[in-house]
């Protein structure tokens, strides 16, 4: 397994292991202008996991300045249980402390278990002190 950066390149494969893996709607923040934005924001913070030439593994982690952020992460089904998935956040937060953050958050749906289970097991504690609060900036 090869960890290494996501780039734009990577876009139609990753956005591909996303609609296998998510239990959502990908919205239009996941369009390839919106990612490669974002990649370039956040240059090297983002990582895809490699086997025998197809990604198998996505994180995309980036930060505001002083705190860090991993908004996908997603293995493969048939990969997981493989530290696939440990390999790639180490990695991402890695990155982010390199940049002087130190402190990374994660969004995680609450239905899905799978993925509370696992940052969980990484050494994430869930915050029950803050709600997040969104707003489609078109309203405006």
């Amino acid at each position: 397994m090869i960890i290494r950066e996501m780039t734009i390149d990577d876009y139609d494969e990753v956005y591909r292991m996303w609609q296998i893996t998510t239990k959502r709607a990908l919205s239009k923040a996941d369009e390839r202008d919106q990612m490669e934005r974002y990649l370039k924001h956040n240059a090297g913070m983002s990582q895809v996991a490699v086997v025998d030439g197809k990604i198998v593994g996505t994180v995309l982690a980036g930060h505001d300045g002083r705190r860090g952020f991993i908004h996908h992460m997603a293995v493969l089904p048939e990969f997981r249980r493989k530290k696939i998935g440990h390999a790639l956040a180490q990695t991402a937060i890695q990155k982010i402390r390199e940049q002087g953050i130190d402190k990374t958050h994660i969004f995680c749906y609450q239905n899905n278990e799978t993925g509370q289970s696992f940052w969980r097991d990484f050494g994430f504690e869930k915050r029950e002190d803050v709600f997040v609060y969104s707003f489609s900036n078109d309203k405006i």
